[in-house]
């Protein structure tokens, strides 16, 4: 999304306090008549910087969502928190790159997947999480970096279709703040392992490379004993999660005014209505509301993503609601 101007955002604020019953409409209007030489910011603009900034009365029983993180020290069981991220990629023999895609359960240090992928391609990891999902159950949280395909920098609220899917099988999503690698430091730690023992020499090709990961996952997993674990073996800690891994199912939202399914470039559609929000959200279902003169809130589950108009074409977002977890 384009960013207002700091200088149209503060007037957005001076007008709200001096007249504090207005809504986004009535300042827009404010802002055309008195501010020619401003250019008007759409009323779902106006609308979300005045919610973003606490001025925006909700209707009672509506409630505001917000993810939340997982605090390290409240991790004891298998499954409240799983770990993932690409191990740096190296060469192989064949002069093919390799990036391993590992995922690791948080309490019990549990490998639960060590896959030597060509790239970093969100349909490749899809199906790699798909198998793990399959195998093991849902965990409660995924941590991840910033990086592709966990995060974008150019997409809405930095979410990808990935982490979207996540969202929607009920997976809490955290990511660590950029740069600080130790807030997934035992994670890193198993990469020091992962790195030395199956990297040097690299395999000639990836499939000679994946059986030396599956070789390291028995070990690791079976035969190595972990300190943080009272030097049991993981797989002496580690159970699947009871949460197992269903289709999803469309979904509905019977208090908005629409349920409207996202197209597959990203864009709310509804007859006359063509707003851009997300190509993550793709095949997702979002929920519509009026909330006052022409302004719309777009919902996904639980959370507001922001708002449009019937001119603007595309969402103005909100607070973040997805935004880097306290870790």
């Amino acid at each position: 999304a384009n960013k207002l101007p700091i200088a149209v955002e503060a007037l957005i604020l001076d007008l709200k306090r001096e007249y504090s019953n207005w809504g986004a409409p009535k300042i827009r209007e404010k802002i055309i008549k008195k501010y020619p030489d401003v250019k008007p910011p759409a009323k779902s603009t106006v609308h979300a910087v005045l919610d973003r900034n606490g001025l925006v009365k909700h209707r009672k029983g509506r409630k505001r969502f917000k993810a939340k993180g997982t605090a390290l020290n409240h991790v004891t069981e298998p499954n409240q928190l799983w770990c993932a991220d690409y191990k740096g990629e190296f060469m192989l023999g064949n002069r093919q790159y390799c990036y391993p895609l590992t995922i690791t359960d948080y309490a019990s240090r549990y490998l639960l997947s060590c896959e030597a992928l060509a790239s970093t391609r969100e349909e490749f990891a899809f199906e790699i999480f798909k198998k793990a999902f399959k195998e093991y159950g849902l965990p409660d949280s995924i941590r991840t970096d910033n990086g592709t395909p966990f995060a974008s920098g150019q997409s809405f609220y930095n979410l990808t279709k990935l982490s979207v899917w996540w969202m929607r099988l009920g997976i809490n999503v955290e990511r660590i703040k950029p740069g600080n690698p130790q807030e997934n430091g035992r994670h890193e730690r198993m990469h020091l392992t992962l790195k030395l023992e199956t990297t040097r020499p690299p395999r000639e090709n990836l499939i000679s490379q994946q059986e030396v990961f599956d070789k390291f996952c028995k070990v690791f997993n079976d035969e190595r004993p972990h300190e943080g674990i009272e030097n049991k073996y993981p797989a002496e800690v580690y159970k699947p999660s009871k949460r197992e891994f269903k289709p999803l199912q469309p979904l509905y939202y019977p208090l908005h005014d629409k349920t409207i399914t996202v197209t597959q470039c990203g864009r709310i559609c509804d007859r006359t209505m063509k707003v851009s929000l997300s190509r993550a959200f793709a095949g997702q279902q979002v929920g519509i509301k009026e909330m006052e003169d022409g302004i719309w809130v777009v919902s996904f589950l639980d959370y507001d993503l922001g708002y449009f108009d019937d001119k603007a074409k595309r969402v103005e977002p909100v607070e973040d609601p997805f935004g880097i977890q306290k870790v």
